[in-house]
């Protein structure tokens, strides 16, 4: 079978240690030595998401840590305020709603940056919280969390800031204590380059402080508890946590590197579709939006009048690469293209070299 490399914004090639990591024996995950990994990855991700607070690891997807931090911060019929504006926030939304929220939804054009104003808008007195994306990978947007979370906390100083950081984590600068957002989750198959399986919840001490029981399985009020002996409530993804450990052993010394590699990877695909004259996705008002406000998790680009995606796929495939469609609002009107995965210097520029060639091939 041919190889097949992914440039799609989840799941990601796998990096090496994860590889390594994986192919060892199975580990019994109540023993010492599982215990200690547990310990190693919930202390390294508390150093990649800035904060001293506590992050938990869940057997789950990102959807997964979702719905348990909606669950375990707000009760049924509480106020929080959802600025939708693709399709992660949309579901941030949808959840909110399946669990009995009063969801203040705004609806803003998608692949639009949020502004503090327009969060704000959706912000009446008594508002317990208010759920974002910081990198909205349906549109390719990487929304302005500092100022949001600034003027948030002045305009409504008792309510939650949480943030969906599945593709910002390990892709672009996250501080979360110095932001002041006080939850936030990521999953494995991302920016950690491992397969899909693991969650993870950062929790601040406001967050901490709010917690409440919820559900049975998605319980962050007991996993809290149970974590603190370097266990979960039920059986863990224990090899992804070894794997884990692996790569954050190689990630967290030299991140702020991986960090900028990333954001010129980002770049060097826009200049590449835009020279060729592909109009980007994230944009205001007709205006693209400047790099800082474009996710390193992927380059987002509108088709081309009379170019169906599925002829853009089949490109890419015929040399070795998946690259992924819109969602939602922009189903058959987009494509995206990820170097989020494990792509050191050669391989990035056999991305870049294939990028280019599917261009010149189809515009």
């Amino acid at each position: 079978m041919n190889r097949v490399r992914l440039l799609t914004p989840g799941p990601v090639e796998l990096h090496p240690r994860a590889r390594l990591a994986l192919a060892g024996p199975q580990v019994h995950h109540r023993t010492e030595p599982a215990r200690e990994a547990f310990r190693a990855v919930r202390r390294g991700l508390a150093a990649a998401f800035g904060t001293e607070g506590e992050v938990l690891l869940l057997t789950a997807s990102g959807t997964g840590a979702m719905e348990a931090l909606v669950g375990g911060l707000f009760a049924p019929g509480e106020r929080v305020a959802v600025p939708v504006s693709g399709k992660f926030s949309e579901r941030w939304a949808e959840i909110a709603g399946a669990l009995g929220l009063e969801v203040a939804r705004g609806d803003l054009p998608w692949g639009q940056p949020l502004t503090p104003e327009e969060v704000l808008g959706l912000m009446a007195p008594g508002t317990r919280g208010v759920l974002l994306t910081h990198s909205e990978t349906s549109t390719g947007v990487l929304n302005p969390l500092a100022e949001i979370a600034a003027a948030v906390r002045a305009a409504h100083p008792d309510a939650l800031i949480v943030v969906d950081a599945v593709t910002s984590l390990f892709l672009a600068p996250l501080a979360l204590d110095a932001l002041g957002v006080d939850a936030a989750l990521a999953g494995s198959q991302k920016g950690l380059m491992l397969p899909p399986g693991l969650a993870f919840v950062a929790l601040g001490s406001r967050a901490q402080a709010r917690l409440r029981p919820y559900g049975y399985y998605l319980n962050l009020d007991r996993e809290r508890r149970v974590q603190e002996k370097g266990e979960s409530a039920f059986t863990p993804a224990i090899n992804l946590v070894l794997a884990a450990r692996a790569v954050l052993e190689e990630l967290l010394p030299d991140l702020d590197a991986h960090l900028k590699r990333k954001r010129a990877y980002l770049e060097r695909l826009y200049a590449i579709g835009e020279g060729a004259g592909l109009r980007p996705v994230p944009a205001r008002e007709g205006v693209p939006a400047p790099m800082e406000l474009r996710t390193p998790a992927t380059a987002a680009f509108h088709l081309p009048e009379g170019l169906p995606f599925e002829a853009v796929r089949d490109a890419f495939l015929a040399r070795g690469a998946r690259i992924a469609g819109g969602q939602g609002a922009l189903k058959g009107r987009s494509f995206r293209i990820s170097l989020m995965g494990h792509y050191p210097g050669p391989e990035a520029d056999w991305a870049f070299g294939v990028f280019r060639e599917v261009l010149a091939e189809l515009l």
